[in-house]
């Protein structure tokens, strides 16, 4: 990764479709991703890891099993590793993910909405 400043609002604006992670940086062994959502997702987990999700612009709902939890602007959720989740956003959400680098989308369910990681131009 280059070491380079990057801007959020500019690596956001660059991005045209939804649920495509593009990455904006990487810190260690780790990637800061950034994200447009809109619609609902699949259901998935990561059974090897944690995902950190910090909405910037919208409001997300993660959909739990057991509960929803809802995110505005600036807030922070962690879905603990091995979680089934699926996140939905009624408008678009602008959003950062910081999870580790090979991390896929889509954890253990696979399927048509797998992306490969992004990279910024």
């Amino acid at each position: 990764m280059s070491d380079d400043v990057r801007n959020l609002k500019t690596a956001l604006s660059a991005i045209s479709e939804h649920w495509q992670p593009h990455r904006l940086t990487s810190v260690n062994d780790y990637d800061v991703k950034v994200v447009k959502l809109q619609g609902e997702f699949v259901w998935h987990t990561h059974p090897d890891t944690d995902e950190l999700f910090l909405v910037v612009q919208g409001e997300l709902t993660i959909q739990l099993r057991d509960r929803d939890v809802v995110l505005g602007p600036n807030d922070v959720f962690v879905v603990p590793k091995g979680v089934e989740h699926c996140p939905k956003a009624d408008q678009e959400v602008h959003a950062i993910l910081f999870e580790p680098q090979g991390t896929v989308n889509t954890g253990d369910a696979g399927g048509d909405r797998t992306s490969e990681l992004r990279e910024l131009d």
